[in-house]
């Protein structure tokens, strides 16, 4: 291959990059990294094909043919460690083929990708089991908490600010803002003026001096702070202006990065990123690796080398053969022999698989693990089943005492492996037991073994191949129980529901006796336990329909259930207004007293399941009585909410707010004065059954 220019990653005898920059040509192999621009490459690499045709009594390129040189080529970036692909989101197939000839110059592990915020670069690096390429370093969590920390300071002495080490940016939050409203005018102004200048300024980086956190903010509200003239107003008419603008700031920040704090596990890691992300940077976080996955994995995740599929062939990461070939110690550290294990059964078991991707967890996620207990292996194995089906997450947990830890005790190999066997029954005995006890454990639990080598401290069984036993489950979406937010906890009915639900789950606890063999301490709360959150009524159902459709730009998909639902009380609506007529004579005359006069007239309404639903108490979440609504508020939603307003699995919500969103936001349109409307969701649990009337005796329309 023609190479124009130094070698990759070449340094001049003080430590410094010849060259930033770089160009592959694919369709004549060559690469040129002279300084100057993308752009400038190029034309050096034209004009030396050319130059070489003309030596060769060849005529120049026509056009047709450079558009065709310059159309197959991929940019490169390099810094002091690595070499950056930055690839066209359209044309990946460029970008992996590039990839493939950096890769006969340097090792792979020092080949990244740009772009990684485009999810066309997400997927396809995921489709070839390739997360660790586009994975952030994995970092505990008592790091985060002290980087987050750390990097607090303030600015002219009352505007708290958060310092990013990496790019020299400090980062406003809302709470920070709020500080200076205390502060006499003067300062305030004063402040205020130094914060405005500085909003407006760039560092010697190019990167500003002070920016909006989150970064996700609405460029309008920088751009009020701007635009306000502290020379022009009044101390009083500055402070409106400033109270102003803090509300609308407030008004667009979600509402899970409210609350500035570090037991704030969505509001630190928010931060954690923003302050350790830096310019040319080629990775993502967790959640868009593994879409909604916990808070809890930010950077607890080492990603490690992954396989794909072609057809029958099973293509495994050319790292795993690079490790075997060189045995680098920076590579061993990444190829993990149980992860190849586990990835060789997935490929085994799960044939219809496209790819697979696998991650260890190097550290308990607990708040406060427990000292001195001793834990399995976790790994996290993503993989797509071939077809249209949705990509699956599997935790695999290694047998905590295997055949290896008995013969690090000084057992013999025979010993072990019987004791091994026990302790894998006696694991499936006790789930077994905790489901009939009523635990709500995961359904499905497989088991799997793999082949490796004992390298631990009993030299009589030195390199002895022997057995391990893992646990593969799916993953559970949901929130721990010692990592809800601190918030969550000042409304009175979420308070309540979660300890009536962590009481039932303790309860059962107490029955089963979990405590660590070690240290006897219980188990209970330390990260076993997890909470799964439903969408707050008032935030799916009484929201603008303007707004839901900003927020759902994209037509949301309906069950076949739901639809067939719909269709039906559409077909049935005129009916349904009579109905509606029949159940509001049947509450008035149960308010007075006179439910049983008039039973036998309301013909096609099932009385004693209007009974029961009325002895229920609610229709569509609206409590029975009179009505004291105004018309408009009638007109605007339907009145009344959830005991618990959608928080948790186990509240005792309405049965309409277990609908999926798409029949929850919609509000009801009332057609009459009656207090209460009936919904296709709350048709079917009120207990009407309507059927559609035959053409024979269907009423003709007078």
């Amino acid at each position: 291959m023609k190479t124009i220019g130094g070698k990759l990653l070449e340094k001049d005898p003080s430590g410094r990059l010849l060259s930033r920059i770089g160009t592959v040509f694919l369709r004549t192999p060559g690469l040129v990294t002279k300084q100057g621009v993308h752009a400038l490459q190029r034309m050096v690499w034209i004009d030396s094909l050319n130059a070489d045709r003309a030596a060769a009594g060849m005529e120049p390129l026509s056009r047709e043919e450079e558009d065709a040189e310059l159309a197959q080529s991929v940019d490169l970036v390099f810094t002091d460690d690595c070499i950056l692909i930055r690839p066209d989101p359209a044309r990946m197939d460029l970008a992996f083929q590039a990839d493939e000839v950096l890769q006969t110059m340097v090792s792979k592990r020092l080949i990244r990708f740009l772009n990684t915020h485009s999810a066309k670069v997400r997927n396809a690096l995921r489709a070839r089991g390739e997360n660790w390429r586009m994975a952030r370093e994995p970092i505990s969590q008592e790091d985060i908490s002290r980087l987050v920390s750390d990097s607090r300071t303030d600015l002219a002495g009352g505007l708290a600010v958060y310092y990013s080490r990496v790019t020299g940016t400090r980062y406003m939050t809302v709470e920070g803002m709020k500080g200076i409203f205390g502060l006499p005018p003067a300062e305030m102004r004063r402040v205020f003026c130094e914060a405005q200048a500085m909003l407006s300024s760039r560092n010697r980086t190019g990167r500003p001096e002070l920016d909006i956190f989150p970064v996700t903010t609405p460029v309008d509200i920088k751009a009020a702070f701007k635009a306000i003239e502290p020379r022009r107003l009044s101390d009083a008419e500055l402070k409106r202006a400033l109270v102003g603008i803090d509300a609308r700031w407030r008004a667009t920040i979600p509402a899970e990065l409210r609350e500035e704090s570090i037991e704030n596990f969505s509001w630190r890691n928010e931060m954690c990123a923003t302050l350790t992300r830096g310019p040319n940077d080629s990775s993502v976080d967790e959640d868009e690796l593994i879409q909604g996955i916990s808070p809890e994995f930010f950077r607890q995740i080492e990603w490690l080398p992954g396989v794909r599929i072609n057809g029958c062939e099973t293509v495994f990461d050319p790292l795993w053969e690079e490790c075997d070939r060189t045995r680098a110690p920076e590579l061993q550290a990444i190829c993990d022999p149980r992860a190849r294990n586990i990835l060789f059964n997935v490929s085994r078991f799960l044939g219809d698989v496209e790819y697979v991707n696998i991650g260890r967890l190097t550290r308990s996620l607990a708040r406060s693990p427990i000292e001195g207990s001793r834990r399995g292996n976790v790994y996290i194995v993503q993989f797509k089943p071939s077809g249209d089906e949705p990509e699956k997450v599997r935790i695999v947990r290694f047998q905590k005492w295997g055949v290896a830890e008995h013969l690090d005790e000084g057992k013999d190999l025979l010993s072990s492996i019987l004791e091994s066997e026990e302790y894998t029954d006696y694991i499936v005995d006790r789930r077994l037991m905790c489901m009939q006890l009523g635990m709500n454990l995961p359904r499905h639990l497989v088991f799997g073994n793999i082949n490796e080598r004992y390298s631990g401290g009993n030299q009589q069984y030195k390199g002895v191949s022997v057995r391990a036993c893992y646990f593969a489950r799916s993953y559970i979406p949901g929130t721990a129980s010692d990592k809800i937010p601190p918030a969550k906890f000042r409304n009175p009915a979420f308070a309540l529901g979660f300890a009536r639900l962590m009481g039932a789950a303790a309860a059962t606890d107490l029955v089963v006796g979990r405590r660590s063999t070690e240290t006897k301490e219980n188990l209970f709360d330390k990260n076993c336990e997890v909470l799964q959150f439903r969408p707050s009524r008032e935030s799916c159902r009484h929201r603008p329909r303007r707004e839901l459709r900003q927020l759902h730009p994209q037509p949301r998909r309906v069950r076949p259930a739901v639809r067939e639902r719909r269709q039906a009380a559409q077909g049935f609506r005129g009916r349904l207004q009579g109905v509606r007529r029949r159940v509001c004579r049947v509450v008035q005359a149960r308010h007075r007293g006179r439910a049983g006069q008039i039973q036998g007239q309301q013909k096609g309404v099932r009385l004693p399941l209007l009974e029961q639903a009325l002895r229920h108490g609610r229709f569509r979440g609206v409590p029975l009585g009179e009505d004291t609504r105004t018309p408009r508020q009638r007109r605007s939603r339907p009145r009344g909410g959830s005991a618990l307003p959608g928080d948790f699995v186990g509240g005792m919500t309405p049965p309409c707010s277990r609908m999926p969103q798409s029949d929850c936001w919609k509000p009801c349109r009332p057609r009459s004065a009656s207090f209460f409307s009936l919904s296709p969701c709350s048709i079917s649990w009120a207990g009407l059954r309507l059927r559609p009337r035959s053409a024979k005796t269907r009423r003709p329309r007078r």
